[in-house]
């Protein structure tokens, strides 16, 4: 699916009084719901995922976002690193520090790659994979579910 007709749809959802889309075309999945002023993409997925990756933003950043989720690579070697627990997601350990890692970077099982902050309480996320960090799926102090995608990370 193109993200023209991905904006198209959002567009749609945003200006009509239709206050669902759920469109499915080819290997690529995407359920839009307009709740309140916002626009909600509830659930996008190109096939090769098994979680859905869901974003709940405001008109104006649902077209940023979209172009992330059109831009994950298609290459079904990928290993996709989940969050254990529901909470906050920060890349660095404090906001002066540099992040634990970025793409590019290679890791090993035991690497720190991020924080998820849980009741209070500051949980560092290790790896558990070898391999070389293709794409971090989650903005830095945003919110994450369980089981929702974080990293995708190309084995080595």
């Amino acid at each position: 699916m193109e993200l023209k007709e991905i904006k198209e749809l959002i567009k749609l959802v945003s200006e009509s009084g239709v206050s669902e889309v759920e469109v499915e075309k080819g290997d690529f999945k995407v359920s839009i719901k307009k709740i309140e002023d916002k626009t909600t993409i509830v659930h996008a997925e190109p096939s090769m995922h098994t979680a859905p990756i869901a974003v709940s933003v405001a008109p104006a950043q649902v077209t940023a976002k979209m172009e992330a989720l059109v831009s994950i690579p298609a290459a079904s070697n990928l290993i996709t690193i989940k969050s254990p627990m529901i909470g906050t997601f920060y890349k660095t350990s404090s906001p002066e520090k540099p992040a634990f890692i970025n793409i590019g970077d290679e890791i090993k099982p035991g690497k720190v790659l991020c924080i998820i902050e849980a009741m209070k309480l500051f949980n560092e996320i290790e790896s558990e994979v070898s391999g070389k960090i293709v794409k971090i799926l989650v903005e830095n102090a945003s919110p994450v579910e369980y089981d929702q995608p974080l990293f995708l990370v190309e084995p080595m």
